[in-house]
């Protein structure tokens, strides 16, 4: 390696979420501000792969802080470790190809790599930095859910989305005395559906770390309609699943990630509708936020964490500290080995060392009930 950094890259990986520009704009101004070139490599690791990479500079970057999506685009699709490959017959076999992207690297003068993205991507970022390549990942996630940093960029924008999409269809279930379903995203935690449903005043949340009892939900709604309250706001995480239940989920075997979370919410509006249409008769309507969390502008705070994210990055890398994700504790901005965020499994296999996830004994938890939320128990 170089003795001093002279040319770093960076790439998005994994979805998309609001903050991404944010973050290639601080790596770039803290790069340049040191004199480091930035190759900003297109697709994630497809960027590698195909070697398809821009030159990014100041001018390139300036005032891309506020918008949502990535400039460098994309993909969830690509584990160079055990690459999907179509066969004309119509069967898959896998192959590895890291070794191309680490030649590429080394072609293109490349002294580290700065990988944005969620557990997928910081752990093909693990395997390249065993084989030699100085990496430093930055945690990206709006699900706010990876272990051993305070917060993820996108978490703080996605929640703001929650709580004026919440506010919004409150006044369509006052307007017709319904029960307002609204499914957001959250796989296996759910920080979303529960500071988004707090700050939007919902007053029934549903996370995956508590199973919710239909039954007892039922009862709840009955209740607050005999006490005069004609309309009902929930928040559900697509994560959540009943006690005797599963998640609800589509399969398909095309992607890599092919388990998809969703649908939780129109099955909950199903079951309380039969169950109500005897007691108080009241119509039960479910909206799917979707991708909506991700997209537009990125809000103040992400954006700050996010430019705060990139500029230590940087710095991380001229202190020549690789193998490791730069997290935010408190107010301090640390690092963490990736192996530690991962875990140490073999090369090309997705493991995670850990997630986030809402503790039971949560202060946000203890919020919700003392305010009188509803949790599905």
């Amino acid at each position: 390696m170089a003795e001093t950094i002279k040319r770093i890259g960076i790439l998005t990986s994994g979805g998309d979420c609001s903050g991404l520009n944010a973050v290639i704009e601080s790596v770039v101004k803290s790069a340049s501000s040191k004199n480091i070139q930035v190759l900003g490599f297109k697709m994630g690791y497809d960027g590698l792969l195909y070697n398809d990479y821009v030159l990014l500079d100041n001018a390139s970057v300036r005032n891309i802080g506020h918008e949502g999506g990535s400039i460098l685009g994309n993909s969830n699709k690509t584990n160079l470790f055990h690459r999907r490959i179509f066969q004309e017959d119509g069967t898959i076999t896998y192959r590895d190809d890291s070794l191309i992207a680490v030649k590429n690297l080394q072609n293109d003068s490349v002294d580290a790599l700065v990988v944005v993205g969620g557990d997928g991507s910081m752990t093909s970022a693990r395997d390249f930095a065993r084989l030699g390549v100085n990496v430093v990942c930055i945690p990206k996630t709006i699900d706010n859910d990876v272990p051993y940093t305070d917060k993820t960029f996108g978490y703080s924008t996605a929640v703001e989305r929650i709580a004026d999409a919440l506010c919004s269809i409150k006044t369509t279930g006052y307007s017709h005395n319904r029960i307002m379903v609204l499914e957001v995203m959250g796989r296996h935690a759910g920080w979303l559906a529960l500071e988004g449903g707090l700050s939007g005043d919902a007053d029934i949340i549903l996370i995956p770390e508590i199973p919710y009892n239909i039954e007892h939900i039922t009862e709840r709604l009955i209740q607050r309609y005999k006490d005069g309250f004609k309309s009902t706001l929930i928040c559900v995480s697509e994560g959540s699943h009943a006690v005797d239940g599963k998640v609800t989920a589509t399969v398909n075997t095309k992607y890599p990630d092919s388990v998809k979370l969703g649908g939780v919410g129109t099955k909950i509006a199903y079951e309380l509708e039969e169950r109500l249409k005897d007691v108080t008769d009241q119509e039960v309507r479910c909206t799917n936020l979707g991708y909506v969390q991700r997209g537009g502008n990125t809000n103040y705070s992400d954006r700050i964490l996010s430019f705060r994210y990139g500029s230590y990055a940087v710095d991380t890398i001229v202190k020549k500290e690789y193998g490791v994700m730069v997290a935010i504790r408190g107010e301090k901005l640390v690092t963490v080995p990736l192996e530690d965020v991962v875990g140490n499994g073999p090369m090309g296999e997705t493991s995670k060392g850990g997630s986030k996830n809402v503790d039971e004994d949560s202060d946000l938890l203890r919020c919700a009930r003392s305010m009188g939320v509803y949790l599905g128990e």
